[in-house]
This record gives structure tokens, sequence and C-alpha cells, in this order.
């Protein structure tokens, strides 16, 4: 359903309701200030991007999205690659991929693919969350400790080995201020849960650093006063080959942006018992990323924090999501000059619980008891986005998901001879039948259990090739086969090729319905004749008596 949660919810809006909304609004606002200027620097732009990216995409998300509860704006699990877009393309590449992100995620929700994202296998995404919280955490070091360095190599290990070499020049003054601002988010909640900690710790280390004239670096001293102009929309000039470059990257600006905002909106529906619109939530994404681009920021999707605060705080309509962007605009326009003096080490110490809660390590760890499998693609995912790269993790964490989904599939699909079956063994696997006991040599019978595709179909080929004897008649049961595809028609299709050139004759019998139209509209159709088909093991065993002798002219072979 293609319409935005903003039109449902306004039927009947009270003005308790506004007022509980306005609450959480601003709440979360305030929440997001930190937050957005953190994240932007982070990923290696200005802080006034990040500002503006909350503003328009938190209030498009808010106002077009498909959940009740959804605020957005930048994230952590964005800050790899927007940093890894701003090294190797600059800002223009960034602003460009947004676009084409956004544009994708549009097409995404208009196609109802809001269902399909969700089948992403969960341990890629604790793999790729934690590696992008152990980045955020190393990208942090710098300013936590104040190091005297120069620009810090963005590559895991050239960067931590910076680190080593400059760990001689920590900043006493520096690490004091991000230590007391980390006590203050961990610790303030005990005493407040109305005042934001993030916020709380902003504001006393801004005013402390302030009033002791504490030698620290803020955001002023590296990147200037935040500008309070509202930006003007504008596209940057790429040639053809720098946007085809792009192409790669902002397919996973969208995949992660549409991942990020899904599992936020589910969540948000288990904490006020409600259900989102996927698609109407992807449209809503998309149309914010592309609003983003076009005021230079960076990629936004639905922030769990955030939205659960939102929750927290009494918001149950998109109205507070809209209100918290409000929130941030006249922060901006009316206290942005103010923001300069923030220490570096404050936000960093901010991020530094980001990457803690963002890690998920309890989540990781427990996936060491699970499946060597699904272990497999957790370590992958997880090492290649922090040695390599987040494209290619997710690339690869695919990859291997699936083939590792399709040898499970595989493994569960059984191919049986019950011919042969004793009647206390039929009765065991459930096949008890005193006719098919009953039969004699010349006829087989198999029942193949599970999908028939290509994971399945070397599996059937092997078990029927051990097969000593040819049977004037082969009997296949697919009743306990839901699906089909071209590979397992390919597979049945040689050995009815096979049989009928070594005088075999193929019988399929308790075919499905959905497998059957599929069957007869194939080549494999016309290969088996008329008849071959039945409907019941009656059927079949009634042919099997009254052409016995027949069995051996068979069609010819094409």
């Amino acid at each position: 359903m293609l319409v935005p949660k903003l039109v449902s919810t306004l039927k009947g809006y009270t003005r308790t309701q506004f007022i509980a909304d306005l609450t959480a609004g601003v709440i979360v606002g305030i929440v997001a200030l930190p937050l957005a200027i953190a994240f932007a620097i982070a990923s290696g732009v200005t802080p006034d991007r990040g500002l503006w990216t909350a503003i328009v995409a938190g209030f498009l998300i808010s106002a077009l999205g498909g959940s009740r509860v959804q605020i957005g704006g930048p994230t952590g699990a964005f800050v790899v690659i927007v940093y890894g877009i701003v090294h190797q393309y600059g800002v223009d590449g960034l602003i460009v991929a947004t676009l084409m992100a956004g544009v994708i995620l549009v097409a995404m929700g208009l196609l109802r693919f809001g269902s399909a994202i969700k089948f992403i296998p969960h341990p890629l995404v604790v793999g790729f969350t934690s590696g992008i919280a152990l980045i955020i955490f190393s990208g942090q070091v710098k300013d936590f400790l104040g190091l005297q360095m120069g620009i810090v190599p963005p590559e895991f290990v050239q960067k931590w080995e910076s680190y080593a070499g400059a760990i001689g020049s920590v900043s006493g003054p520096a690490l004091a201020v991000a230590l007391v601002a980390l006590a203050i988010v961990i610790w303030w909640p005990r005493i407040s849960t109305k005042v934001p900690s993030p916020f709380v710790a902003l504001v006393v280390t801004t005013v402390a650093a302030k009033w002791l004239a504490l030698p620290v670096e803020t955001i002023g001293s590296r990147f200037g006063e935040i500008s309070a102009a509202i930006p003007i929309p504008t596209l940057p000039a790429l040639s053809f080959t720098q946007m085809m470059a792009l192409v790669g990257p902002a397919f996973t600006i969208a995949l992660l942006g549409g991942v990020e905002s899904l599992l936020s909106a589910v969540v948000a529906d288990g904490m006020i018992g409600t259900r989102h619109r996927s698609n109407m939530e992807l449209v809503g994404q998309g149309v914010a990323n592309i609003a983003s681009a076009l005021v230079g920021g960076i990629p936004a999707t639905g922030a769990l924090a955030r939205t659960a605060t939102n929750v927290k705080s009494g918001g149950r309509t998109p109205v507070a999501g809209m209100i918290h962007a409000v929130t941030l605009l006249l922060i901006t326009l009316f206290f942005g000059k103010w923001a300069a003096l923030i220490p570096m080490a404050t936000l960093a110490a901010i991020l530094v619980v980001v990457a803690y809660n963002m890690s998920e390590w309890r989540v990781f760890v427990a996936e060491f008891r699970g499946p060597r499998s699904d272990l497999a693609v957790l370590l992958t995912t997880f090492l290649l986005t922090v040695l390599v790269d987040l494209t290619v993790a997710i690339g690869v964490g695919m990859v291997m998901a699936s083939f590792l989904f399709m040898r499970r599939m595989s493994e569960v699909t059984g191919v049986t001879e019950i011919s042969r079956e004793t009647a206390d063994e039929a009765e065991a696997d459930g096949t008890s039948d005193p006719r098919v006991a009953a039969l004699p040599g010349e006829v087989q019978v198999y029942a193949i259990n599970g999908p028939f595709f290509f994971g399945a179909a070397d599996r059937f080929k092997d078990a029927l090739a051990e097969v000593g004897s040819r049977p004037k008649v082969l009997i296949l049961r697919l009743r306990d086969v839901p699906v089909i595809d071209s590979t397992g028609l390919h597979a049945l299709h040689d050995v009815v090729k096979r049989s009928q050139r070594d005088g075999t004759r193929v019988l399929l019998t308790e075919v499905q319905p959905n497998v059957r139209r599929v069957i007869e509209r194939s080549l494999l159709g016309e290969l088996l004749g008329p008849g071959a088909i039945t409907d019941s093991m009656d059927d079949a065993l009634t042919q099997v008596r009254l052409r016995p002798r027949d069995s051996s002219r068979v069609p010819p072979v094409p």
C-alpha cells in the first residue's frame, strides 16, 4: 500500500496526541543534534552537511515514510561508505551517489521490494554492523586522545599503525574532556531520562572547555563557524564515466539504507504494536535521500536509537518526526554559531558509545554457538568490512550465504527408492502401500522429497545412476515436491531421455498442480507424452498392470 502513514494517522488526530508528539519531537531533535554533527565529521564532511541531512531528510522520512514513529537522518552505518566515497571521489561524488541511491530506493519501493529486502541473512547483517562499529571506534581514537598527528589513513591496519606512532603525543586536556563526556553519556540516564545524555555531555564539556580555556581542538578550530544559511539546491557536474563508477557505491547506500530503515521500522512496530508499510518506507527513504543530495547532504536512513527515543518519549505519529526536524532547523538557524565551540573530544566520546551500542557484541559472540556455515558468513563479512570495503563485504557475504543456503536445501531434498522397501520399512517412513511392496523387480518406484531445484538435481541423478538394472517401468512420485526450477526440469528430462533410450517407460505420479503446470509447458512434457503424468499412484499402478509388455514401445527420442 503506497500511502504514507502520515495520511492515515491524521484521521482523528487529537490535541492530546499533538502535545505528546511535540514533546517527543523536541527531545529527539536535541538527541539528534550532536549525532548529526558527529556522524558528518566521522564521514569526512563538514558538520553543517550532517545537520541539513537530519533536517531535510528527517522531515521527509517522517512525512512520506511507511512507519508511524520512524526517525530518519545520518547514521553510523553510513560512516564507512561515505568516508570511502569522499576519499576516492570527493564531496561531489558523494552527492551524486546519494542522489542515485535515492532513485534506486524509490524504484525498489514502487517495484514492491520492501518484503524481499528483509530476507538478507542475519549473520551478514551482524557481520557488517559489527565491522562498521569497529571502524567508527577506530576513527575516534585521534580526537579522543587528542593525538598530534597528520591526516589519519583510511585503511584499518595503517590507521592503527599511525596511532601507535603518535601515542606519545596524547593531550591531557583532550583526554580529560573525552572521559568526562563518556562518563556523562553512560551515567546520566541513571539520574534523568528526560534530558538526553549526549546533549548534557555536549553542553557540560563545551561550557567547561570554554570557561577553563582548555587547549583542545573544537569544531570551529577545525572547520570554522557553522553556517546558518539555508543551502540552495544544486547538482555537481560529473562526467558520464565518473557517474558509472559511482553505481556500485550507490547500490550499497541504497541496500544498506533499505535494510537499516526496515529493521528499525520492525523494531518500532514491536514497541507500539503496529505494522509499517515497507514499500512506502522505501519510497520515503528514497525521496529523502534525493532531497538530501540536492542540499549537499549525506545519505540518511531510519535511526533505531532515535526512533526508540521517540517512542519512549510519547511520539506515536509521523508528526513527532517532522517536529524533530523543525527543532533541528531552529537550533541550526539561531544557535548554530555556538556549535563551533564544541570540543572534538566530546564528539569522539559520543561516537565511542554509539560504536559500542552498534557492535552488538553479545549477538556477535552468540553466533559462534550457531551453525558453522552462519559463522563463516559472519566472520567473512566482518573481516571484509574492516579490512577491505563494505561494498565487497556485502557482495561476498550475500553470494556466500546464498550458496550455503542452496547446499542446505539440496541436503533437505532426498530421493528414496520405495519399491524395494519391506512392509515394515514402508510403514515407518509413511510410504506404506501393499501394491508398491508387491511390485515385480521390473517396476521401480522412487519418491522425491523436497524442493527440486538446481541444488538437488545432481543428487537426484546420482541416486538413479546407482540403479544397476534397467526396469521396464520407472515411477517417480512427486507428491512432496512443492517447487521445481529449470535445472530440475533439465535433470528430469535427462533421466527420461536416457530411460526411454534403454527401453524404460517413465511415469510421474501425485504431481502437485503448480509443478504439473510447469512440467506440461516444458520440453519434458512433450518428451513424456500423453498419459505419463498421473493424478495418483492408483492410476500409475493401473497403467503398469495394463501395459506391462508394451513398456518398451516408447516415443522416439527427439
